[in-house]
């Protein structure tokens, strides 16, 4: 039995962090997350929202990162950030869900954006589009919330950058530790009292 086609999208696609400035359209970044939605969702109710900084809107996402530095910070990578975030990145997308006091709720709601997120960077990759999915500390931080028009009540899940790439510049894939190594087999009633 051959690889399949799903196979090797999940197998060569990439964290990019190195993009190459190519204009990247709403319309793209809208028909991704329409794919993107159909994630497995245990609740009656999808537990997402977007937040997207795309084209004049990137500078505010920079600057609320950049609130987020200390002084020394800021001074030092103030020129790199505005020039990452807002020439060779695209897109800044907050995936964003609210903050549910109750475990299995709030577990259930991560779960799903996760798949979610893995979603977009399955079809963006299958577009040529990369994505960074981050969780810096800004991701907490109370000042990028107001900031980024994150509401009370809701946290973010992750920040993705997207953008196009050179083909050349793909990393290498790091090792997986095979499964074998990781699974216990269970196969019998007794074998699963005496773990």
């Amino acid at each position: 039995m051959g690889t399949s086609a799903m196979e090797t999208l999940i197998r060569k696609r990439r964290t990019i962090r190195q993009f190459n400035g190519k204009r990247l359209t709403k319309e793209t970044i809208l028909q991704l997350l329409d794919a993107a939605v159909w994630a497995p969702v245990h609740s009656r109710k999808e537990p997402w929202r977007f937040i997207l900084f795309m084209e004049e809107g990137r500078k505010q996402f920079s600057d609320a990162v950049l609130y987020t530095f200390s002084k020394e910070e800021r001074e030092r990578w103030a020129e790199k950030l505005e020039k990452d975030y807002c020439d060779s990145m695209q897109a800044h997308l907050l995936v964003v869900i609210d903050a549910d006091p109750r475990q299995r709720v709030w577990e259930d709601a991560v779960g799903a954006a996760s798949a979610l997120i893995q979603n977009i960077q399955l079809l963006a990759w299958e577009q040529e589009i990369g994505v960074v999915w981050k969780t810096n500390e800004y991701n907490f931080d109370p000042d990028f919330y107001a900031r980024t028009g994150v509401r009370t009540g809701e946290r973010i899940i992750g920040t993705l950058h997207l953008g196009y790439f050179d083909s050349n510049k793909v990393p290498k894939p790091r090792p997986r530790t095979p499964v074998h190594q990781l699974l216990t087999y269970i196969s019998s009633a007794e074998q699963s009292q005496q773990q």
